[in-house]
């Protein structure tokens, strides 16, 4: 198996994680998440989200969080920017130095989720994506329902690759690729990338796997052995996605890292400090970390 030397992380969970919690995280405790992050050594860290808040009621205070948060050197700290307006609002924000768009591969998702078709998104994006360039900042694009879709079912690869080519092609430096819901298996995934990889250099593409059928590691090493190096997570297993019902977080920070570290992959991640910081915010979530190797190593230290 040919693995990448080093693979960067990048968690999700202070955004794509705590989006969909039904009772407020308070700007202090995502502040705390987010610098015990940095302080276990993630690289990269989603720190919010500048939409909607009658939509997104949680990510209505990410100015007030990029405004208190530390910024170790060398760690970066992406928000999502979905338009515009958005775009305004990370302009105006403090320490904004890199953005992240948001489309499907997905039709009927895309609708769903941003009441506009792929075609439309790829031009809402367009002007966003630009303005971010002129302001030196870099550019994640992130594809959703990559291996499936809860409206239409299985996705076709070549149709994954032309919205990650799109996505590229208008200027974005990383296409975060990802199973929104969950559903993907290591041959699919394989050949999501394989299809994608013929447009977008594989330097370029971040695997973002969901864990809702437990395959979410499964899929990663299939995708790790075709020399993607950039892995989205997310802390203690946050998240979820609204419009798909039972889907759950995104693969666990400390059941990569743990893997990786198995297979002398260097991350630059303490498993002891971001095991610790899941715990602390799941408990203050009020539940266990979904994170297998976070309950492990609790169970040890009992």
């Amino acid at each position: 198996m040919a693995l990448p030397e080093s693979v960067t992380i990048v968690d999700v969970g202070p955004r794509d994680g705590l989006q969909n919690e039904p009772n407020r995280v308070p700007v202090d405790t995502k502040v705390a998440l987010i610098d015990s992050l940095a302080e276990a050594g993630l690289p990269v860290i989603e720190a919010g989200a500048f939409v909607s808040p009658k939509w997104v009621p949680q990510m209505a205070d990410t100015d007030a969080v990029l405004a208190r948060i530390k910024r170790p050197p060398g760690v970066r700290f992406p928000v999502l920017v979905p338009n515009d307006r958005g775009m305004a609002a990370a302009e105006a924000a403090e320490g904004v130095h890199e953005i992240a768009v948001f489309g499907a591969a997905s039709e009927t998702f895309s609708k769903r989720n941003i009441n506009c078709s792929v075609a439309e998104s790829l031009e809402r994006f367009r002007p966003v994506v630009a303005r971010a360039r002129e302001h030196g900042w870099r550019v994640r694009g992130y594809v959703s329902c990559v291996l499936g879709c809860p409206y239409e079912g299985a996705i076709p690869p070549e149709a994954v690759a032309g919205v990650a080519s799109d996505l590229y092609a208008m200027g974005c430096d990383e296409i975060s690729l990802g199973d929104t819901i969950g559903v993907g298996t290591p041959l699919a995934a394989r050949r999501m990338i394989e299809a994608v990889s013929a447009h977008v250099p594989v330097e370029r593409l971040a695997a973002h796997f969901h864990d809702t059928y437990g395959q979410a590691l499964a899929n990663l090493l299939a995708v790790l052995d075709l020399g993607v190096a950039i892995v989205d997570t997310s802390v203690a297993g946050l998240g979820g996605c609204p419009y798909a019902k039972g889907a759950s977080g995104n693969v666990a920070t400390e059941d990569v890292v743990y893997m990786l570290d198995g297979m002398g992959v260097r991350t630059g991640v303490s498993l002891a400090k971001v095991a610790e910081a899941g715990r602390v915010i799941s408990a203050h979530l009020g539940r266990e970390p979904t994170s297998r190797v976070a309950r492990a190593l609790q169970g040890a230290a009992a």
